[in-house]
């Protein structure tokens, strides 16, 4: 099972992801946990290209997330797959979409099909989305971690980024379930593992 965490900046994705991890594994299941950009050794050098380095243009920056996504699909997520793994992702195609489409204004239709070359038509199982308002993501990162290139953007920019995930979570709804980033990290925590078993046993 592929499951992805999406949503704006500070929305708790990270510590719900330790904690999903932890509780599937006592329920027996085996767990991959893994996150776009920066998994692996190529993943953290592309990472400090795209949120550490200087000013990037939108069209690199995606062609950076794309290079990344491709590696990272062929050589980490569909082996845990085939090892019969739980795929929990921090971020995946999804963001591309968001922040370089919606926020950043590349075409969406060349971004969908960007992704679907880079993953060859891997998508994930559930998508679940930790829904935040900005103003409240950027003002937990600015007190719990150092902000990179991306937190550093206009809080307009950020707005962007919610509407573009809610208005893509209205379009599949198979796919995606929109979860109360506002709640305390463990009944979060507790909602989205209610989630992900309730599709295992399916």
């Amino acid at each position: 099972m592929f499951v992805t965490f999406e949503g704006p900046e500070g929305a708790g994705k990270s510590t719900a992801i330790r904690g999903l991890a932890s509780a599937l594994e006592a329920n027996g299941h085996r767990v991959f946990v893994t996150r776009e950009p920066g998994a692996g050794s190529f993943g953290t050098k592309i990472r400090a290209l795209l949120l550490e380095e200087g000013d990037v243009v939108p069209e690199a920056e995606l062609l950076l997330f794309l290079a990344d996504r491709a590696n990272h699909v062929e050589t980490m997520i569909r082996p845990a797959l085939a090892e019969g793994k739980i795929v929990l992702c921090d971020r995946h195609a999804d963001s591309s979409v968001v922040y370089q489409g919606y926020a950043r204004g590349v075409d969406i239709e060349f971004l969908k099909r960007g992704n679907a070359f880079a993953t060859k038509g891997l998508k994930p199982d559930l998508t679940l989305l930790f829904d935040l308002d900005p103003s409240v993501g950027l003002s937990r990162i600015s007190e719990g971690r150092d902000n990179n290139r991306l937190d550093r953007e206009p809080l307009a920019f950020h707005q962007k980024v919610r509407d573009g995930f809610l208005d893509l979570a209205s379009q599949e709804p198979a796919r995606w379930v929109t979860l109360d980033a506002t709640k305390a990290p463990d009944a979060l925590c507790a909602d989205a593992l209610s989630e992900i078993l309730s599709r295992l046993g399916r």
